[in-house]
């Protein structure tokens, strides 16, 4: 299989930190890090955004997503506040993790500490008709819950 290449600029406050990487050879995601000056704090329902030192040239046709470290989330209750967050193919500017505190503790982060995980995924536009009427479906117009447990 073939991997899009993405192009990485690491910004003056990037400097010295180790670049994203697959850290298993069947691993999804590029780990993230806080290009942070100070230790950053984040208290219980805090919300702060977090520096990667890095911008990225996507290729046409692929994302980014941002999306939580595990071991950061069940440890520790901190997640990424939009997950997934969408890197799209256009944007240069630096990437920035939105970190929420979900747990019941004070959370530091520190320069170089992984925040969240980068997967490059494929996109699909679609082209959008606008009818009168949708076709029949066996679920209908159930919502959530609608089709049990």
């Amino acid at each position: 299989m073939s991997r899009p290449q993405v192009l990485v600029k690491r910004l003056a406050h990037g400097q010295g930190l180790k670049l994203p990487a697959y850290e298993s050879e069947q691993a999804a995601g590029l780990d993230l890090p806080a290009a942070v000056d100070e230790t950053l704090t984040i208290q219980p329902g805090g919300i702060v955004m977090v520096p990667t030192g890095l911008a990225l040239a996507i290729p046409p046709g692929f994302e980014g997503q941002v999306r939580p470290r595990s071991g950061l989330a069940i440890k520790k209750g901190v997640t990424v506040v939009n997950a997934p967050g969408t890197i799209d193919a256009d944007y240069r500017g630096e990437v920035m993790v939105g970190l929420i505190n979900l747990g019941p503790e004070a959370v530091e982060i520190a320069r170089g500490d992984r925040v969240a995980q980068l997967i490059i995924a494929p996109v699909t536009q679609a082209e959008l008709a606008e009818t009168d009427e949708l076709p029949a479906s066996g679920r209908g117009q159930g919502g959530f819950g609608s089709t049990g447990k």
